[in-house]
């Protein structure tokens, strides 16, 4: 079946957030629970096109550009670490950022699974200026107890009598990141090919898209892209990226002045494409 492919290539973007969009979010803070990547996620390809790994201090935030840095401090024992922006997320609800697992071991909070914790973007100058880990400031073994307001959450408080309970038997409850590699382009049977009619422009980025996945193969994407123009009924958009050394290739579609507008449109298709979130492209 011959598949007509419209494909508008945008300028590559850095994988550290531009100086516009790190001055945007520089002064950004929030607080809530966060949680930390489970085991089983270990390399596997974040929103960014990143690999995850455990050994790295990243995040999961659903807003904040990526290669954002955040200083992270838990509220239960005023430990402090600064992360970086790589993936989408939390998608559980009342939690605010996803930690690597080094990140949570940092911050003291592996056995509890979650924790309550403040966030601030920060520039590059204070992240350098920064040591890895700031030391609680209590020599008392503490445990943080989350509440069931993430709107005002609570201090953990250490205890002068009783001793720290032991964290529970069943597992923590993990953070889940967006994997938006998907496998790649079907095999075709021996003889057959598949068609695709593509025109590519490049074109300045500029406003926002959302984005429905990533992926590292070429052949894919262009598979994808056609199957995503013909079940949303609109162009996409392929963004070619380098990370770490390897190519990557994010599919995206909509052309948004306006935040809200693309945030209205990623709810319109959060059906289909379960794990899509809006960029900014300026």
């Amino acid at each position: 079946m011959r598949t007509a492919l419209t494909v508008l290539a945008t300028l590559p973007l850095l994988m550290l957030a531009t100086p516009n969009l790190q001055a945007q979010a520089e002064g950004y803070t929030q607080e809530g629970k966060a949680s930390f990547y489970a085991d089983k996620f270990e390399g596997r390809t974040t929103a960014s096109g990143e690999r995850y790994s455990h050994k790295k201090a990243t995040c999961a935030h659903l807003s904040l550009p990526f290669g954002t840095l955040v200083r992270v401090t838990n509220l239960g024992n005023n430990a402090s670490t600064v992360v970086r922006v790589n993936d989408r997320g939390p998608f559980v609800a009342d939690r605010i950022i996803d930690l690597s697992k080094s990140a949570a071991e940092r911050l003291g909070f592996i056995g509890a699974g979650i924790a309550e914790v403040r966030i601030e973007a920060i520039s590059a100058d204070e992240a350098a200026s920064a040591s890895p880990i700031t030391a609680p400031k209590t020599t008392s073994p503490t445990t943080s107890t989350p509440t069931a307001s993430a709107a005002h959450p609570a201090v953990a408080q250490p205890s002068g009598t009783a001793a720290p309970t032991p964290a529970p038997a069943q597992p923590a409850v993990p953070a889940t990141p967006t994997v938006s590699a998907a496998p790649s382009h079907p095999a075709a049977a021996e003889g057959e090919a598949v068609l695709y009619e593509v025109s590519v422009k490049q074109v300045e980025p500029s406003g926002y898209a959302v984005q429905i996945a990533s992926y590292r193969d070429q052949a894919s994407v262009i598979h994808h892209a056609a199957e995503a123009q013909q079940q949303l009924g609109t162009k996409v958009r392929i963004q070619a990226a380098t990370l770490n050394g390897d190519r990557v290739y994010r599919l995206m579609v909509g052309s948004f002045g306006s935040r809200k507008d693309a945030e209205r449109y990623r709810d319109k298709i959060g059906k289909q494409h379960r794990d899509c979130f809006v960029v900014g492209l300026q």
